[in-house]
């Protein structure tokens, strides 16, 4: 069983609330080129013109770095958590 958290709980930073916004848009971007791919291929489009390599890398990279993300952000508050319970 864990100990209670302290009524001051560690406050929430803005890198924190940034990477985590970020991550979440990544990923809405990523699923909405993946729904604009799956579109395209019912159309029949060309996707070695205009935007579609963009949109073909971002589904690719957008989850990997939203991921990354996330993570940074569990890594970081745990490690401020760890801080502040070390000091008390």
């Amino acid at each position: 069983m864990s100990a209670p958290t302290p009524s001051g709980d560690v406050p929430v930073r803005r890198i924190d609330r940034i990477l985590s916004f970020t991550a979440l848009g990544l990923l809405v971007l990523s699923v909405g080129c993946f729904f604009a791919i799956m579109i395209g291929s019912a159309m029949h489009a060309k996707f070695d013109q205009g935007a579609w390599p963009a949109v073909g890398i971002a589904v690719y990279i957008g989850p990997i770095l939203a991921f990354l993300m996330i993570l940074a952000v569990i890594i970081m508050s745990f490690v401020r958590r760890a801080r502040a319970n070390k000091a008390r």
